[in-house]
């Protein structure tokens, strides 16, 4: 009986060997950086790194853009304003002030119209 129990107890630690062989060997190949499941996550590990990168630089962009917007936009409500009381101001005006002087002469600019040919055909 006792030489049952060593042969029984020889042969599960010859298994137990073999499957521990058969990981280490697994393991092996699972964490080879070249060809194995490690070069992959070597690979992702990289590319996060470089899109947290690009998303840093994209974000302090975009802080940037926006305060540059937020300045035009309150230079451009300024700019409105004084638009705004320029243009009311003019309505304080008198009309001979806005007529053109009489002494242009033969300085005025002249537009002279000329007929389109579909203006001449019809005139025919």
């Amino acid at each position: 009986m006792e030489l049952i129990a060593n042969i029984m107890l020889a042969a599960g630690a010859f298994g137990l060997g073999a499957y521990c062989f058969v990981l280490q060997r697994k393991i092996n190949r699972f964490s080879k950086l070249e060809d194995g499941m490690g070069g992959a996550i070597a690979v992702l590990s990289a590319q996060v790194d470089d899109m947290t990168r690009a998303l840093s630089s994209a974000r302090s962009a975009a802080a940037e853009s926006s305060n540059r917007l937020e300045e035009l936009t309150s230079r451009a409500e300024a700019a409105a304003v004084r638009l705004e009381l320029l243009v009311s101001s003019l309505h304080d005006l008198p009309t001979a002030a806005a007529a053109p002087p009489a002494d242009l002469g033969d300085r005025r600019t002249r537009f002279i119209r000329h007929r389109s040919r579909r203006e001449q055909e019809v005139a025919e």
